[in-house]
């Protein structure tokens, strides 16, 4: 009976999915952590096995719901795209998240940036970007012989899991998908979209008038 009350403790522990903290401190952070996350999104939108997050607690350990931490931005690759309340790893074949972003903000300790690394080291985290916008510094680990070791040089590096290249420019980051095109904000992406449909209109236009040029002089563009 002792047994099976210690199972029924433990399988009845709370996960909690917040901690009462916002997501950013800031503007600013907050623009970035969703630049990044979205894009993501974007990037792995044909990938039914890529699961990407922002702001979701991540508990390694099954029975213990004090040893947590929730990346910025997180992408899993192996699990499946869904809604969660928050990232039970034993939950999701024991699956570690393999790449983390942190974005730096005024809040944000030595003490506390420590403690992450410390976490994302002993878990397996396979790669770990840090972005301070004030600074405009990017550090990034690899994960090699078991332990995470800094990137020498990170700008212009490509992360081997991603495939995305990292710059920094005028201090600000930017990110470049495989394909070459930079990680856009939703108002950009709008823009393009925008200058896109007036090319397409334009060249309908131009076409027509091609058309009425060529009947008035008699000619049926349908039978050229």
């Amino acid at each position: 009976m002792v047994i099976q009350s210690a199972s029924l403790a433990a399988e009845d522990i709370i996960y909690p999915e917040s901690d009462g903290q916002p997501m950013a401190d800031n503007t600013k952070q907050f623009e970035l952590i969703v630049l990044i996350k979205k894009n993501f999104d974007l990037l792995f939108a044909n990938n039914d096995n890529v699961f990407v997050a922002g702001d979701l607690f991540w508990y390694p350990v099954k029975g213990d719901n004090n040893t947590r931490r929730a990346p910025d931005v997180m992408v899993v690759f192996g699990r499946p795209k869904g809604d969660r309340g928050s990232y039970l790893q034993w939950k999701e074949e024991n699956i570690i998240p393999q790449v983390v972003f942190e974005i730096l903000s005024p809040g944000n300790t030595h003490r506390e940036m420590i403690a992450k690394y410390n976490f994302y080291q002993r878990y397996g985290v396979e790669e770990y970007y840090l972005y301070d916008p004030e600074t405009g510094e990017l550090t990034g680990w690899l994960r090699a012989e078991n332990e995470l070791q800094e990137i020498a040089e990170i700008i212009g590096s490509v992360s081997p899991r991603l495939g995305v290249r990292f710059e920094v420019f005028n201090g600000k980051l930017q990110i470049f998908r495989p394909d070459g095109q930079q990680f856009l904000t939703y108002l950009e992406l709008d823009r393009l979209r925008e200058q896109e449909r007036e090319r397409a209109e334009q060249a309908e236009s131009q076409l027509q008038a091609l058309r009425n040029l060529l009947k008035s002089k008699g000619i049926n563009p349908d039978e050229l």
